[in-house]
């Protein structure tokens, strides 16, 4: 039996027919934007959900979650689907890997049951409870710390805007607030306060005021410290990491509760006793290192949740997580560590005939750890599921049953089946890229190496997994930082040494939007350079030509369609009937310049609008495009149907700057074909002949072997990592036999 599907046209897909056998490892590739996404996700996924929840009845389906149905004709012979995507687990402090994966819960459980002193309440083991939180930190398990020079700029007064936080910008409310207190000199440079008016500024407790405003109008507010107002907002009951934020990491770092020493629990808790361990020493273990452990445990009271969390443990080891910890917050998860503890929890699963569906499940995977995500993908497939994989990595596209490659090209330029079949026959397959690619993988080895122009040091790093690392950064040149997952790559660098140096620009691994009012256009500026455009040419205002103002239409203000809300059954987006998808009100419409209204342009792709205007401003912007291969988007298309490697890129846009700037990249070719990356690597090495400095967290060996620069780390995972390996050039590192990159990097020189 396969899955038939018929005339599939969800986004750029082109009619798209097929039939893709069951109880498979089916891979899907081609280029960013080919219609990998809109065929496995955006139409396979969601119509498997939606058929599935049609099933159920009118009751059930009114509390579950709506799925509109895909552009599609027919999909036949569909299961129940498994998604397990890139997205993190969460960024909510008070969730940890034992929290989401359940093993927590069970901890609690057996430290309640069998613990010394007996205590019998699971609940005072949790520290999202009141019972079981310490008072201090209310369960975080963490204070933050604040460095005064960075956040107050001693030299101006309040007036001048000395608190470089921006919620104190000038004018703004918190400003305001400070202004009519009357509590401080506004017109004084804060070099000379004294040091009992500066911890009022930092540290005051909230102090209730009242005043008056122009107007004569009373106004009841309150004025608490700059510090305290931080803490008491990042401490709210949901926990959320407010300090993420690049406004808040330049002024605070964190540090361990002074009262729990981090483990976020009462003392009545931290000193309960299994086995000679306490759970905070048991949960701040690596995964790896606890199997032994519960060998040691002789209760019958214990055996069934011993069962239990050896069973989930023995699933994350074999992942390749099992240098993780249980109290390691979510959020400080990568994306590909997150996508692994997902798929450890599926592993424990008894259900056969599934679908699962993966998202680059290689990504953040070293060269060594691909042979157990190759191991996983295969068992899956055993127990009898059917697994579907969009990847771009050639080690997974290798181990397929099956190849389904999509377009030729991107955006309107793709969304065509190319090839489907074995992977002998891809590389032989004359139109697709991928397969192209396949064929002529060789490492494209570099001539010279730019020689630095100085350096920027990281002295005594110990976060985290880090042994007291230093070490020199060079600048102006192509640094690449590789290692095993889990060697303390991005805490070296995004915790560490993006603190210590705020002037760096992070592009992070963060969604670049999902509202669908972002597009390229305003994501990098440029629509507003086209309303004055519009505007200066037909002598009208800017505010006329924008859909989300005074231009929009009022049917659907500005959005193009219109939700229907069914009742029962699914919402229905159709649509909108006045402006037929356009967002703009008909007499904008007529307005018109060189021939086209304002829809028209955003219809248009960047390569296509470059060529249409004149303006020199508007052409930069959108040569940034054309840069890094995003030319075929078009201008107004939502950011919420954009690919993972697409939105890589267009955030890599949004930063560009002057010379002399520091760049990080955290894994930049997530998303990204090998003739992406191709791209991508021109656009950085063109950043560093500009005079800037570029900082790459990366694995792949195509980038890796570009670098001017590296820096191994490991040489294990968790506390067999956190050590400088290797420094060197990429011909340098790949002779250091005690470098697994290394030993990777010498067999890619060898083709």
């Amino acid at each position: 039996m396969k899955i038939k599907i018929r005339n599939a046209c969800q986004n750029n897909l082109r009619n798209l027919t097929l039939e893709i056998p069951r109880n498979r490892l089916v891979v899907f590739t081609g280029l960013s934007g080919s219609g990998k996404s809109s065929l496995v996700f955006d139409t396979i996924y969601a119509e498997a959900q939606r058929q599935y929840l049609e099933s159920l009845s009118v009751f059930a389906r009114k509390r579950l979650p709506v799925f509109s149905r895909p552009k599609v004709d027919e999909i036949c012979n569909l299961s129940p689907a498994i998604m397990i995507d890139q997205k993190k687990l969460g960024q909510n402090l008070r969730s940890t890997v034992g929290t989401v994966t359940e093993i927590y819960t069970y901890l609690r459980l057996l430290y309640s049951r069998c613990g010394q002193p007996r205590i019998g309440d699971s609940t005072l083991f949790s520290f999202n409870t009141a019972e079981g939180m310490c008072p201090t930190c209310r369960g975080l398990g963490e204070k933050l710390v604040v460095n005064q020079d960075r956040l107050i700029d001693w030299e101006k007064t309040l007036n001048q805007g000395a608190i470089r936080h921006s919620e104190y910008a000038v004018a703004g409310r918190r400003w305001s607030i400070l202004r009519v207190s009357g509590l401080f000199e506004m017109d004084r440079p804060l070099k000379n306060f004294s040091q009992e008016e500066i911890n009022k500024l930092l540290f005051s407790e909230s102090v209730p005021l009242t005043g008056k405003d122009d107007k004569g109008f009373v106004q009841h507010y309150s004025f608490e410290g700059i510090v305290t107002g931080i803490k008491r907002r990042r401490l709210d009951k949901r926990g959320l990491l407010l300090s993420s934020s690049d406004r808040e990491t330049k002024f605070f770092k964190s540090a361990p509760c002074d009262d729990c020493g981090g483990s976020r629990l009462t003392e009545k808790a931290r000193i309960v006793k299994v086995a000679g361990k306490t759970l905070p020493e048991l949960v701040a273990l690596p995964l790896i290192r606890l199997p032994p452990f519960f060998k040691k445990i002789f209760d019958p009271l214990a055996d069934p949740i011993v069962v239990k969390i050896k069973e989930s443990l023995s699933h994350l080891i074999e992942i390749g997580v099992g240098y993780l910890s249980l109290d390691r917050s979510v959020n400080s998860l990568s994306g590909g560590e997150s996508q692994r503890v997902k798929m450890a929890r599926q592993l424990g699963s008894n259900l056969i005939e599934q679908i699962y569906i993966l998202d680059e499940p290689s990504i953040g995977l070293h060269s060594q750890d691909m042979t157990q995500l190759i191991g996983i993908l295969k068992k899956l497939k055993e127990k009898g599921n059917t697994v579907f994989v969009v990847e771009h990595d050639p080690a997974i596209i290798k181990i397929a049953d099956q190849i389904i490659d999509l377009g030729p090209g991107s955006g309107r330029f793709g969304g065509r089946l190319v090839y489907q079949g074995q992977v002998a026959g891809l590389k032989n397959c004359p139109e697709s890229i991928t397969g192209l690619w396949l064929k002529k993988e060789t490492a494209k080895i570099k001539g010279d190496y730019r020689r630095p122009r100085g350096s920027l040091s990281i002295n005594n790093a110990s976060l985290h997994n880090l042994k007291n690392v230093s070490l020199n950064i060079p600048l102006g040149v192509f640094v690449g930082v590789s290692g095993v997952a889990g060697s303390g790559k991005s805490t070296l660098i995004n915790d560490c040494f993006a603190s210590d140096h705020p002037e760096a620009v992070v592009v992070d691994q963060k969604s670049v939007g999902r509202m669908s009012r972002s597009n390229p256009a305003t994501y990098i500026k440029v629509f507003d350079l086209i309303r004055q455009e519009f505007a200066l040419k037909t002598g009208r205002q800017p505010g006329l030509f924008s859909f989300n103002s005074r231009g929009a239409c009022p049917q659907c203000q500005g959005l193009g369609v219109k939700k229907i809300d069914m009742n029962f059954l699914e919402a229905v987006v159709i649509t909108c009937s006045r402006c037929q998808g356009q967002r703009y009100r008909e007499e904008v419409l007529k307005i018109k310049h060189q021939g086209r209204n304002i829809a028209d342009i955003l219809k248009m792709t960047a390569s296509e609008a470059k060529n249409y205007f004149e303006n020199e401003r508007i052409k930069e912007r959108l040569v940034l495009l054309e840069r890094v291969g995003l030319d075929y988007l078009e201008l107004g298309q939502p950011l919420t149907t954009l690919s993972g490697g697409e939105a890589q890129r267009i955030k890599l846009i949004s930063q560009l700057r002057k010379k002399g700037q520091i760049y990080i990249l955290d894994e930049p070719t997530t998303g990204l074909h090998l003739a992406d990356i191709g791209k991508l690597l021109e656009v950085l090495n063109k950043l560093v002949d500009e005079g800037n400095t570029v900082i790459v967290i990366e694995h792949n060996l195509q980038v890796i072997a570009q670098c001017d620069w590296l820096v191994d780390l490991g040489p294990g995972g968790g506390e067999q990592g956190g050590e400088i390996v290797a420094l060197g050039t990429p011909k340098e590192v790949s002779k250091n036999k005690l470098s697994i990159t290394g030993r990777y990097l010498k067999d890619y020189f060898k083709g």
